[in-house]
Parts: structure tokens; C-alpha cells; sequence
């Protein structure tokens, strides 16, 4: 299978997975949405497969959305919503939810910027490894929007709402230090890419079935009222992306206005 930006490897049972849009800071567009989706796919299909890592080429994990591909262009943001039930996910949730319903674990390696559509889908890793000078960042209330891609499902396994709160409404920076102290992440590792290959390498030497059952395991004794979620998530963010509030918040994002919001909807 091909792909336009990823690149994907699959050595000894590992898959490496990188985000291979380095110009543009691996900023996340339909491609980069469709991609990801395919390779999960294509992950879950292969019973031979004994663990993930997922990275990033160029200075940045993600840097978030393509706002001019994505935010702008509302065609765009309706296949990123549209699903057939609630309680399922949709394209935007699959990025995080889709890396969480793998039978295999999934290492996520963080380095430089991991903001927006990238902390949303690095939430979605079993493990987080990242470099010391990384920084996370829940971007969505920038632009008007809540967090919709599914990483409100790991959030609320590590981590305190007040923070949680703090991180999402205020879209501040998250330094990898306090990170780690809050659980965001599980380690900081000079090289998290090789850090998080040498930890798979340790995962591949236990038994497959033992490690799909304890991944299936705790996700069923830690969270049970996934779709519940899923569709609370996605009812509002239709909300969201229908208000006047949200057109207003992409342009003062933007610099393009300095228009007051109109009094809330919800």
C-alpha cells in the first residue's frame, strides 16, 4: 500500500510508522487524515504484527491542523465528521481512537511541536516517548472549536479535569517536563525514536495473544462508555462548526478581524 504522507516500514514484525509532511511541520490535511486511517487499517488486518512505533520526519511531530485545507475548506471539515452512528468514530477520531482499538501496542515517539491534531493522536498511543525540548499543546479552542478526534478518551484516564480544563480552554504549552509530571507522557528520552524501537523490540518478546489480551483488558476495566463519549464529542463539535463563533475564531486566529464573539449557543 502506498501513501503520500507517511512513511511506513515494517521490519521484524514492527511497524515504524512517520508523518512525512516536513515541510509544512507535518501540519495534518486530508491526506495526512486518510493515510493514517489506511495504515491502521491495514495494521489490524496483519495478526503478524507485534507492536507500532509512530513518529515524524523534519524538526516537528505535528504542528496540527492545515488550517487553510482543513478549517477553511467546510467540504473537508464534513468528511472529517460525517459518521453513520455517534457512537462510532468518524475520520478525525479515528487519528486517535483508531491507534487505541489496535491489538498491538503503540509507541508513540514525540519530538519538537506535538500541537492540536498531533497531541490528539500521539494521545492515542499506549506509551508516549518524548525529547526533552518537546512541547504538547490542545489547540482546538484557538479556533473556535473543542478537542474532536477522540484524545478526550486518554485524557480522562490521566490525568485531573481542572487540568485537563486548564489545558484545553487556555491552548497553552505543555513543556515536556510537566508532561511527564501530569502523565501525558511516559518518558523523556534524548532519541525517542530509538528509545521507543528498542522498547517494542522488548514488547515483541512476549507473547502476542498475552499482550492483546492486556491491552483489551485494561481498556475494558479503564473506560467502558467509549462510543457515549464519541458521540458527545461529535454532537457538539457539529455545534461548534456551525456557529458563527467558530468562523470568527479562525479569522482573529488569523489576524484577519478583530470582531467581538456573538453571545454563546450552548
Amino acid at each position: 500500500m502506498s501513501y503520500k504522507r507517511l512513511l511506513f516500514e515494517n521490519k521484524d514484525q514492527i511497524v515504524t510508522l512517520k508523518l512525512n509532511r516536513a515541510d509544512k511541520l507535518n501540519a495534518f490535511d486530508l491526506l495526512m487524515f486518510e493515510d493514517i486511517s489506511k495504515a491502521i487499517d491495514s495494521i489490524s488486518r496483519d495478526r503478524s504484527i507485534r507492536a507500532v512505533v509512530v513518529g515524524a520526519e523534519g524538526s516537528d511531530f505535528s504542528t496540527g491542523l492545515d488550517i487553510k485545507s482543513v478549517m477553511v475548506n467546510k467540504q473537508a471539515g464534513f468528511k472529517l465528521l460525517w459518521k453513520w452512528w455517534p457512537t462510532q468514530s468518524n475520520l478525525a477520531q479515528k487519528m486517535s481512537v483508531g491507534w487505541r482499538r489496535l491489538s498491538v501496542p503503540v509507541i508513540m515517539a514525540i519530538h519538537g511541536r506535538c500541537w492540536g491534531a498531533g497531541m490528539q493522536t500521539a494521545l492515542g498511543g499506549d506509551f508516549r516517548f518524548a525529547s526533552p525540548d518537546a512541547s504538547l499543546a490542545i489547540m482546538e479552542s484557538r479556533w473556535g472549536l473543542i478537542p474532536d478526534m477522540g484524545g478526550s478518551l486518554a485524557l480522562r484516564e490521566i490525568t485531573a479535569m481542572d487540568r485537563a480544563l486548564d489545558w484545553t480552554m487556555t491552548s497553552r504549552e505543555i513543556p515536556a517536563m510537566e508532561a511527564l509530571e501530569q502523565g501525558l507522557i511516559s518518558k523523556i528520552e534524548p532519541d525517542p525514536m530509538a528509545a521507543a524501537q528498542a522498547y517494542a523490540q522488548t514488547l515483541a518478546e512476549r507473547s502476542p495473544d498475552a499482550l492483546a489480551g492486556i491491552k483489551k483488558l485494561y481498556q475494558y476495566s479503564w473506560h467502558h462508555n467509549d462510543g457515549r463519549l464519541l458521540a458527545k464529542e461529535w454532537l457538539l463539535q457539529w455545534k461548534m462548526f456551525l456557529g458563527k463563533n467558530r468562523g470568527i475564531a479562525v479569522q482573529k486566529a488569523q489576524g484577519k478581524s478583530d470582531r467581538q464573539f456573538v453571545p454563546r449557543a450552548l
